[in-house]
């Protein structure tokens, strides 16, 4: 199956910080940023109702409805419902809205979670659709269950919609590669565009590379690649892969911070460059509280890094030998 999906943007805004991911975000500050992704051009945008229960997908409604929908493409994910019931929180979303959010992967669940997540949006349509989370990092021993709950509710539903034209792709978000290989190889579904978080990164790619990558590859499948600056340990910030960051990780960060210093390169230029370099990879989405934040990411695309720069983290094994590079390929 020939893979024909067409991002309009390498790299799109993700909305997991305008939930109030580890902060309370004023919606003056969600809407300037939303705002700012829009006047300077980007036109893929990737949301979840587990983001703040709902709040990120509603502060991107709110913004997004003012323009005509044919100008944008949407993802948002399946998997857990928002309920009414309100409860306290805790966690990354601690700040988000209080309602109560269930795991569901259930054919009925995934077509209540779309119909839900389209009145949030305020739009009458998906461009993409993720099965949010069926992953060992957020559902421990019990993710093969439910791995199998989705194989047999939301991929059945998702590739039905995807064959009648309603969506143009579907595929698994997580934060893993094992799920997303499995759903490559099963035999009665056809993801045909997953979405990766935190692990085809500067700092992590080996075992994606491995497997993942490949089989996208042979799958005619595309990728979306999130977390690219995982969590934000590559800029020096406190977590790593939405957890606190441990003395190991940030060693290693302090290598390529070196290398890059060396060589006069922004190491979030090197990332989003290293992270679309790719070629099974559609887009990498970034997630922004700032606005001037935007088009310091958009820049990141055109910035110009030495083969040096690439050179020196191969020999120095800090990224394999194996990964494309932004620049052609090095004969070491």
């Amino acid at each position: 199956m020939k893979n024909n999906i067409s991002i309009n943007n390498k790299i799109g805004m993700g909305t997991a910080p305008l939930g109030n991911m580890f902060r309370e975000v004023p919606e003056s500050e969600a809407r300037e940023t939303i705002q700012a992704a829009w006047d300077q051009g980007v036109r893929y945008f990737d949301t979840a109702p587990f983001y703040g229960a709902g709040l990120a997908e509603m502060r991107l409604g709110e913004v997004l409805s003012s323009y005509n929908r044919d100008d944008y493409q949407l993802s948002t994910k399946v998997g857990r419902l928002v309920l009414d019931e309100e409860e306290e929180k805790e966690g990354l979303f601690a700040n988000g809205r209080k309602n109560k959010i269930i795991t569901d992967y259930t054919a009925d669940g995934t077509k209540w979670s779309i119909e839900e997540s389209l009145k949030r949006l305020k739009t009458d349509r998906l461009d993409f659709v993720y099965v949010h989370d069926i992953s060992p990092d957020f559902l421990g021993d019990e993710w093969i269950t439910k791995f199998d709950e989705a194989r047999n509710g939301a991929f059945k539903v998702l590739d039905k919609l995807r064959d009648e034209g309603v969506i143009q792709g579907w595929g698994v978000g997580v934060n893993t590669t094992v799920p997303i290989e499995l759903a490559l190889e099963l035999e009665e579904a056809h993801p045909n565009l997953n979405l990766s978080a935190t692990q085809y990164t500067l700092l992590q790619h080996e075992r994606a590379l491995e497997r993942m990558m490949k089989l996208s590859e042979e799958k005619n499948a595309g990728l979306v690649i999130g977390g690219a600056l995982n969590s934000g340990a590559l800029m020096g910030g406190d977590y790593f892969d939405y957890q606190e960051i441990t003395p190991e990780i940030k060693q290693r960060v302090e290598k390529f911070s070196e290398v890059a210093k060396k060589h006069d390169v922004s190491l979030k230029d090197a990332a989003l460059q290293f992270s679309t370099a790719h070629p099974a990879v559609k887009a990498v989405v970034v997630g922004s509280t700032r606005p001037d934040r935007i088009q310091e990411d958009l820049n990141a695309m055109k910035a110009d890094i030495p083969e040096a720069f690439w050179q020196e983290l191969i020999q120095k094994e800090l990224i394999s030998a194996s990964a494309p590079l932004p620049t052609k390929q090095l004969n070491l």
